[in-house]
């Protein structure tokens, strides 16, 4: 065990300063954490419930307002202003985001409406492939703000890391997968390709982080765990955990796993159910 009373942790990071920082939704916080000690402060407060963190070259934070689908920028003054509107092209709430070394942020989106689908058709029917999902497109924001689509139809497309070949790498959650796309000169994904399918493990893949083999680490999101998995699928390790785990970060060689009893908003916002939990791996962080 790392830290308790959260609500419901996502999008943990490694910030620029050293310290672990992540958002929990239903707090509205983003929160800095010292991974030596465990405290913690709130660097912002985001009304619209933040997810994705990221930083521009210059060190100032982005941040994923997810309600209403924009991303927001911390200023050295401590404001938050606007950075980007995505509600002409996020056709749900917006979710986890990659920004790359250039300030180029990939911003998902859940594409309709998850939790309302699993109170009328529950969650199994995503398993059984009864379910009909809409897509949803991932966007591309611009270091000024700018938004287009970066990848269309993808499945709830959620974490994303960036692999030494330069490839990018996407967690379809919906789709039980892991896609690695191309990146074209100005950005935007092509060549879409299968890197890991995760449906036979039973694992709907939410967070992912990298190590500096190539491996990615999934949080199974349905699952108490999160696993180590090579392009091809392989899963090399596996991490318990006392809770569904629904996002990660490897710091030097201690994967962060910020683990809920589920994502269920009539659960996790009423409670302080949320907890960071860590285990050394043999791997370290890339």
């Amino acid at each position: 065990m790392f830290l308790e009373g959260l609500r419901f942790g996502e999008d943990p990071r490694r910030g620029p300063d050293g310290a672990l920082y992540l958002s929990d939704f239903y707090d509205h916080h983003v929160l800095r954490v010292d991974i030596a000690t465990g405290e913690r402060e709130v660097v912002c407060v985001v009304p619209q419930q933040p997810s994705g963190l990221g930083w521009l070259p210059d060190g100032r934070m982005l941040v994923v307002s997810m309600v209403d689908r924009a991303v927001l920028r911390l200023e050295p003054t401590g404001e938050l202003v606007p950075h980007a509107d995505l509600s002409d092209l996020a056709t749900f709430h917006a979710n986890d985001m990659f920004v790359d070394p250039a300030g180029r942020a990939y911003v998902g989106n859940f594409g309709f409406d998850l939790h309302g689908h699993i109170a009328e058709h529950g969650e199994a029917s995503f398993f059984t492939g009864t379910a009909q999902i809409p897509t949803a497109d991932l966007a591309l924001v611009e270091p000024d703000g700018s938004v287009r689509v970066a990848a269309p139809g993808l499945l709830f497309p959620n974490g994303t890391v960036a692999l030494p070949d330069g490839r990018m790498v996407i967690a379809e959650t919906l789709a039980f997968r892991l896609t690695a796309f191309d990146v074209a000169s100005d950005g935007t994904l092509v060549n879409p390709t299968i890197f890991a399918d995760l449906r036979r493990a039973g694992v709907a893949p939410d967070g992912i982080c990298l190590d500096a083999e190539g491996g990615i680490w999934v949080a199974a999101a349905v699952q108490p765990c999160a696993v180590r998995v090579e392009e091809g699928g392989r899963v090399t390790h596996r991490v318990n955990t006392s809770q569904n785990v629904f996002a990660v970060a490897l710091i030097g060689t201690e994967l962060v796993c910020c683990t809920a009893p589920t994502s269920e908003p009539v659960v996790v916002a009423v409670g302080r159910h949320g907890k960071l939990e860590r285990a050394v791996v043999p791997y370290r962080g890339g």
